[in-house]
């Protein structure tokens, strides 16, 4: 839709409103798509001897959440306004001629371009061969140790085997980008995340993290301190639901042993990581195949936004704590 805008109303600073539109994410933690919330309202959760089972209308549809929801979007939009550059000041505007589908669309967005370390990484026919090896002998262990195939194991092989087949990192990008074009940098980078997550949580990062902000909390801002952990760790676990698994447990024993109301720490935890994902890149990725815009040309914006939608979460989840 910001495409589409950004294409009939002439004046329109593109790199913007793509970010406005992108903002909007952040409310899927407020609302029925907010994992967390969802996971803990149905019978039988992994969690439900430590947390038993906590109704909607005790988390996203709570007054504080209600509310909460109410000022993110009423006063994000009126500061995404406020960033458009004033009259005088340079706009970038959408060049339709990016905009025609064409088969070289995707070759193009893939091009990172220049003579960095990151460029010569995604370059490198060894980089893909020692990841697209690793994949396989993954697959042989897997095997050899009596799994048996499902829908999970065909994907890795096809992702990894890709990635051998293609030579280099940037060429199976752009292929990939070719076949699935908006989500392939997701399909790309989930795996790894996912292989990111189980190192942090066997390794016990996560509850090293955690217990920091345990220690120095009170039934009060256990919450607060669960949100500003939550958006930390998000950076290495982009996913709600893999988010939950790795920090609730944590989370649900420290507001076990305190004595913090658990509706509150499950959403601080939620809220954690919708408040990240405004910088988190791996989200963004769709947005920016769609635009056809670089990373750089809209994380200044969201970075502000970030800073805004912080203060509004901060606000409600230590409001929550100390006023129930």
């Amino acid at each position: 839709m910001a495409k589409k805008l950004a294409l009939k109303v002439p004046g329109v600073h593109y790199p913007l409103i793509i970010a406005a539109a992108y903002s909007g994410f952040t409310m899927y933690g407020l609302g029925l798509s907010a994992t967390i919330p969802l996971t803990i309202s149905t019978s039988g959760h992994s969690l439900a001897s430590k947390m038993g089972v906590i109704a909607l209308g005790q988390t996203i549809f709570s007054l504080p959440m209600l509310l909460t929801a109410l000022a993110v979007l009423i006063t994000l939009p009126v500061l995404n306004a406020m960033l458009h550059p004033k009259a005088g000041q340079p706009v970038k505007e959408i060049d339709p001629a990016l905009h025609v589908e064409s088969k070289t669309a995707a070759v193009e967005s893939a091009d990172f371009g220049g003579a960095t370390v990151a460029s010569r990484l995604n370059n490198s026919r060894v980089l893909s061969l020692l990841i697209g090896a690793l994949g396989m002998v993954y697959v042989v262990v897997y095997f050899v140790k009596g799994g048996a195939a499902d829908l999970n194991l065909v994907n890795f092989f096809i992702l990894f085997l890709g990635i051998l087949l293609l030579g280099t990192p940037q060429a199976y990008v752009a292929k990939l980008g070719e076949g699935i074009k908006t989500i392939s940098g997701i399909v790309l980078q989930y795996p790894f995340y996912a292989g990111i997550m189980a190192i942090m949580a066997a390794s016990g990062l996560v509850g090293t993290i955690s217990q920091v902000f345990v220690d120095i909390s009170t039934p009060e801002t256990l919450g607060f301190w669960g949100l500003i952990s939550s958006f930390v760790i998000n950076f290495f676990a982009p996913s709600g639901g893999g988010h939950w698994v790795i920090q609730g447990p944590f989370m649900v024993d420290a507001a076990n042993v305190i004595g913090a109301p658990m509706p509150d720490v499950a959403m601080s935890v939620m809220l954690g990581n919708a408040w990240n994902d405004l910088v988190q890149p791996f989200w963004i990725l769709p947005a920016l195949a769609l635009s056809r815009l670089r990373l750089k040309d809209v994380m200044g914006y969201t970075v502000i936004m970030m800073f805004w939608v912080g203060l509004i979460y901060i606000a409600a989840i230590l409001l929550w704590g100390f006023l129930g």
